[in-house]
């Protein structure tokens, strides 16, 4: 095989995993809105039951939004900056939103400490629904934003391997779009829970 063969052929390749890649992230998120949507709706159902505790939610849960605001900022700028292949920006900025990430997930446990100084409990005699929700819930989310954790440790691998530049993005771009979508989800949960408990 030429050299021209084998550049055609991984050229070909790469077309490939991005036109298949995209559509099966979508999938996946569509899935993950289908789910987090069913248990919403069961909470507003459940709600309607009575014998319900409303109660505020933990002052760790707010730092914890803007934290994973921030982290969707710094991803933006990843792209941004791979773009213009700024491979030192790429590195801060990738290895910084898996940072926040981690400190998300630390603060939501933070919060769960604080629910049960609060007296709201997952189980026992003294639980109650509403609090039983936001623990299934919100660690549903945890769950799955730990699969963007461990998309964003291959990130940051390959961004310090400069893997990274304006002709290649896919896995970049790949992770960002799961973040930032996860990062919305905990927005929009985030908001409701305020709404509804």
């Amino acid at each position: 095989m030429t050299e021209d063969v084998i550049m055609e052929e991984q050229e070909f390749q790469k077309a490939k995993r991005k036109k298949v890649a995209k559509p099966l992230l979508w999938i996946s998120m569509i899935s993950i809105v289908m789910l987090f949507a069913g248990l919403t709706s069961a909470v507003i159902v459940r709600k309607g039951d009575g014998n319900w505790l409303n109660f505020d939610l933990p002052i760790a849960f707010t730092w914890s939004t803007v934290v994973i605001a921030l982290s969707s900022v710094s991803m933006f700028l990843a792209i941004k900056f791979g773009k213009k292949n700024n491979f030192s920006v790429v590195k801060i900025m990738t290895t910084t939103t898996l940072l926040l990430g981690i400190l998300f997930i630390q603060l939501q446990f933070v919060g769960y400490d604080q629910l049960v100084k609060s007296k709201v409990y997952f189980t026992g005699a003294e639980h109650n629904a509403s609090g039983a929700f936001l623990y299934i819930i919100s660690a549903l989310h945890i769950a799955h934003l730990v699969g963007g954790i461990i998309a964003l440790l291959v990130v940051v691998f390959n961004a310090f391997k400069e893997r990274y530049d304006s002709k290649n993005l896919l896995g970049l771009q790949l992770c960002s779009t799961y973040w930032h979508f996860m990062g919305a989800m905990w927005i929009y949960l985030f908001f409701f829970f305020n709404l509804i408990i």
